[in-house]
């Protein structure tokens, strides 16, 4: 009775260590899986792309995020398009706050007047735009919404007022699910509720050119004018 008692203990033993490596051979298979496509999305490209290839898009109240866009421009090559608006926003600085609020309380997506020809042509698309209110500002939602940009690559690039992108890139991900979304910039710009308006000049746009350039290098980006 002790004899097949012992056997039972250790037939229970090796089916529990089998089933314990099984368990754990499948959280290593899937966490591979998980990693694998995490670095697919953020992987640079193999290749710089020709300059042909690249579409440079930004929105810009202030001049700054225009002013970082011409640095990329000036780096990769590509067409350089500002998105402009069919109701441009209000000068006035607390006004556009309040209407921006509106608009992401809502959903509404503010018709573009800039359209694109060929976008068809283009494999790498740079995105770039302030910070508004911690989100991704209005007209950029309606531009990746408005766009087909699967297959493409996506690359945003941003400027704010020093407390960062917000949720503005997890919203380009979001709203651009067939992209493969590299890794984007953001530098400090002006503070326009200070009155703080362009700051891209001098030593500060010595330093972001610096960034720029660290940055399109690190996601192979850089050397294709």
């Amino acid at each position: 009775m002790e004899k097949q008692a012992h056997q039972h203990l250790q037939s229970w033993k090796q089916f529990s260590t089998a089933i314990t490596r099984w368990l754990l051979g499948c959280f290593l298979l899937l966490s591979a899986c998980s990693f694998s496509q995490s670095e697919d999305q953020q992987a640079p490209v193999k290749a710089p792309p020709e300059p042909s290839k690249v579409l440079i898009v930004y929105l810009s109240r202030t001049n700054n995020t225009k002013a970082v866009a011409g640095m990329i421009h000036q780096a990769v090559g590509g067409t350089l398009v500002a998105l402009e608006l069919e109701q441009p926003y209000p000068a006035n600085y607390q006004a556009t706050v309040q209407q921006v609020a509106r608009e992401n309380q809502t959903g509404y997506l503010p018709p573009l007047r800039t359209k694109i020809a060929n976008l068809q042509q283009y494999d790498v698309v740079f995105v770039g735009f302030p910070t508004w209110g911690m989100q991704l500002p209005p007209p950029i939602k309606s531009f990746l919404k408005q766009v087909d940009l699967s297959g493409k690559t996506l690359v945003p690039f941003n400027t704010n007022a020093g407390y960062g992108v917000g949720s503005s890139f997890e919203t380009v991900k979001a709203l651009a699910p067939q992209s493969t979304i590299l890794e984007g910039f953001s530098t400090r710009g002006g503070v326009e509720r200070d009155g703080v308006l362009f700051v891209m000049e001098g030593t500060k746009e010595k330093q972001v050119q610096t960034e720029v350039h660290a940055w399109l290098k690190r996601i192979n980006l850089l050397g294709t004018k």
